[in-house]
């Protein structure tokens, strides 16, 4: 039997029974969607945990401090800057050993402007070696600054949205960043508490819904945080409680500069550790990938549970249309030997049967493409959800869909092949 003439015959058939053929195609296509979704945030996943490796280093690790959780036998001060120093000096070979810590509730005042309500990160130059996503006006802070503890400061700009999401309209924006994105304060001097500060720059975030930092470690969206060197923080913001006094900091973060050094990296930074801190664990160190593999993993669990669903869909979509195709040939048995008696082989009768069952799969996957696509397009800028569409990802879960009606025809078309053709010819 020729494919065209196979072709042509399906298609007669799939337009005569245009309800049931619909029918048919409906599981198929809400099945295909579901993988189309599926694949696209698999994809997603994947190129930014791709980006982020490339964004943050290849050796990324993380020190934080246990505040909560641990109770000090009176042993260690916890982790401070000097903790920093001594990796910085031990192992020079480290791309980056950054150290930062925040407080909250600092007042700010300039001009008539007033807020209590202020974040002030300090940190050290090595902070703009990693994740610098920052439009940059002015200077960010320098090795100066640190070494004379200058009363400088950097002001955050938080990004705006290329395509604002639901949520974000529910949360109001911080008077601060209305503030700074309003006024040029390049150069303007502010108060933090009781002491003046120079503003040296203003970095601006990149658009929230573009920024590559989804990862992120620190509240990168707050329109309230002011950037100043560390030791000057020490000197004159910091406030004095715990062990640590004005010398703590809440992590360090670390680029070895190679993935292979890693594990190496932290048996050192464990050891050396361990005798700085007099034997008290209140630190814990995970690198990057323990991170963001906890950071994915509700996202991969959401993405197993739409694939479980779209199979379970095209699997009852594909038992739909071996009832229909046993209907149909049982409606039919007269035609097969009408086929039979002009010289049709079983071959060509299992091949129709085949054609039309994986013309409905087809069809079913062509409308299930269209509606992952509008899903994906859709419901994932508004669901802050990675999504990365594909071609090669869309026509596979089409070949899933065609593929399923093909193997779930077999079993009929074997039956409507095995027909009598003079019992058929008689049947009424």
């Amino acid at each position: 039997m020729r494919v065209a003439e196979a072709l042509r015959t399906g298609w007669i058939e799939i337009a005569s029974h245009k309800v049931r053929s619909a029918l048919t195609c409906v599981a198929i296509s809400f099945g295909v969607a579901a993988m189309v979704y599926t694949f696209s945030q698999v994809a997603g996943m994947n190129k930014r945990m791709k980006k982020a490796f490339e964004l943050m280093g290849p050796g990324r690790l993380f020190i934080s401090a246990k505040w909560d959780s641990y109770v000090s036998k009176g042993l260690s001060r916890g982790l401070t800057w000097q903790d920093a120093e001594a990796m910085r000096r031990l192992m020079p070979e480290f791309a980056m050993v950054s150290p930062f810590v925040s407080r909250g509730g600092v007042r700010l005042r300039l001009g008539k402007f007033k807020n209590d309500d202020i974040e002030v990160m300090a940190v050290t130059p090595e902070f703009r070696r990693r994740e610098w996503v920052y439009g940059l006006r002015g200077r960010f802070l320098n090795e100066y600054d640190m070494d004379r503890a200058e009363r400088v400061c950097v002001l955050l700009q938080p990004g705006g949205w290329f395509q604002k999401q639901w949520w974000a309209s529910r949360i109001s924006e911080h008077p601060f960043a209305k503030y700074v994105k309003h006024h040029d304060l390049l150069g303007q001097r502010i108060r933090l508490d009781d002491h003046l500060f120079t503003v040296v720059g203003v970095l601006a975030s990149p658009l929230r819904d573009q920024d590559p930092r989804w990862f992120g470690f620190w509240n990168r969206f707050a329109g309230n945080i002011v950037f100043v060197p560390l030791n000057t923080y020490r000197q004159c913001l910091a406030q004095g409680g715990g062990p640590g006094g004005a010398d703590r900091v809440d992590q360090i973060h670390i680029d070895t500069g190679d993935e292979a050094t890693v594990g190496l990296a932290k048996r050192r930074l464990e050891a050396l550790l361990k005798n700085l801190h007099r034997g008290e664990p209140d630190f814990e160190l995970k690198d990057l990938r323990e991170i963001l593999q906890g950071a994915i993993s509700d996202i991969r669990s959401y993405a197993m549970a739409v694939a479980v669903i779209g199979l379970i869909a095209i699997l009852a979509g594909g038992i739909g249309i071996m009832n229909v195709t046993l209907a149909t040939i049982f409606s039919r048995i007269r035609e097969i030997g009408i086929r039979r008696a002009l010289g049709a082989t079983r071959t060509d009768i299992v091949a129709q049967f085949l054609v039309e069952a994986t013309m409905l799969g087809c069809l079913g996957g062509v409308v299930g493409a269209g509606l992952g696509i509008a899903a994906v397009t859709y419901l994932s800028p508004r669901s802050d959800r990675m999504a990365e569409i594909s071609a090669l990802h869309v026509i596979g879960a089409m070949a899933l869909a065609a593929v399923t009606s093909f193997f779930f025809a077999l079993y009929p078309a074997y039956q409507a092949a095995k027909l009598d053709p003079i019992e058929s010819l008689h049947y009424e």
